[in-house]
């Protein structure tokens, strides 16, 4: 996804690719695994309000961003915060895209075959089927309540398409950096369908689904990630607070996708479909709702500090090695 290169550019990249790259597979899921489009999330964890923070020396927001739309892969509408003019990268968060359509001609064409080096993609699924294939024969479905973490190290090609022909397409894109030390590591996935990511619970109704990371003392489904991120979908209930510690050092976004918040104190709403970047000041970050409930993405992670060198899909360390 987000890339643009002249055509036979592209196919040598991948012939080369294809050619020479071992693969560690992947999970293969069937449709049949999927069902029809429902999906079951984990039971949750009952947190008990002794282990629930109720407040935080809240980090303030450096920046609220509104997403802007565009077209990408085969013509798929989505709508980018992070990796525009704007905002290039907000180290080691390279970029963010929502997707989020019922009409089909905005996401039929899908993403057909494409590169990617150097970093990692992650897709989180909250309506739709779409199919994964790479050039090592590997596939996965990737159903409503998904997360794949997909670190694609020396290289993949691999595709993105849509399963469906009519009905709601819905979530998100974001691409992380790999260190230098891990940029020439073997691809590898970590796909998991939503009975199998952690979700708690907290008694003022706060609902938080972790993909990475951990809240309240429970880990995340995705594990072994050299950033050590934090990525949780949090649901916030009207009139209600929501405390959360984000790790020392750690660059951290909150993106609201629905409804509308108060973030890290501000007296201004983020409104659906804007990304607060957070500065570094606090222990974490604490949002609220008033009339209006909210969902939103947050997400940390161990910035690299490292030079980079970018070319669509294709992300190192210097101009050499790119």
């Amino acid at each position: 996804q987000s890339f643009k290169m002249q055509p036979f550019f592209a196919y040598f990249v991948a012939f080369t690719l294809a050619a020479s790259i071992p693969y560690i597979s992947s999970q293969d899921i069937s449709k049949e695994q999927i069902g029809d489009c429902t999906h079951s999330e984990m039971l949750a964890t009952k947190i008990p309000a002794s282990q629930v923070l109720t407040s935080i020396k809240s980090r303030g927001v450096q920046r609220t961003l509104k997403s802007s739309a565009q077209r990408e892969g085969a013509g798929v509408i989505i709508h980018r915060t992070i990796g525009t003019r704007s905002v290039d990268h907000f180290d080691p968060f390279l970029l963010l895209d929502e997707f989020n359509t019922e009409n089909a001609d905005d996401y039929i064409d899908g993403f057909p075959d494409h590169p990617h080096r150097g970093f990692e993609t992650v897709t989180y699924m909250l309506d739709g089927l779409m199919e994964h294939r790479d050039h090592g024969g590997n596939k996965g479905l990737l159903g409503p309540g998904s997360v794949q973490w997909m670190t694609a190290g020396r290289g993949i090609i691999h595709s993105e398409m849509p399963q469906q022909d009519k009905g709601k397409m819905h979530g998100f894109q974001m691409w992380i950096n790999l260190p230098a030390k891990d940029k020439m590591i073997p691809p590898r996935y970590q796909d998991y369908q939503a009975d199998s990511i952690p979700v708690v619970e907290l008694e003022n109704g706060v609902r938080i689904k972790i993909m990475a990371g951990e809240s309240h003392g429970v880990s995340g489904a995705v594990n072994g990630i050299s950033t050590t991120p934090l990525y949780i979908d949090v649901t916030l209930p009207p009139s209600t607070s929501f405390h959360h510690p984000i790790p020392a050092g750690h660059n951290a976004w909150c993106y609201v996708f629905d409804g509308e918040a108060f973030i890290a104190g501000s007296k201004s709403k983020t409104p659906i479909g804007h990304l607060a970047l957070l500065d570094q000041q606090g222990d974490g970050i604490e949002v609220r709702t008033e009339a209006s409930p909210a969902r939103f993405l947050l997400a940390a992670a161990q910035p690299l500090n490292e030079p980079m060198v970018r070319y669509g899909p294709f992300v190192m360390n210097t101009h050499k090695e790119l």
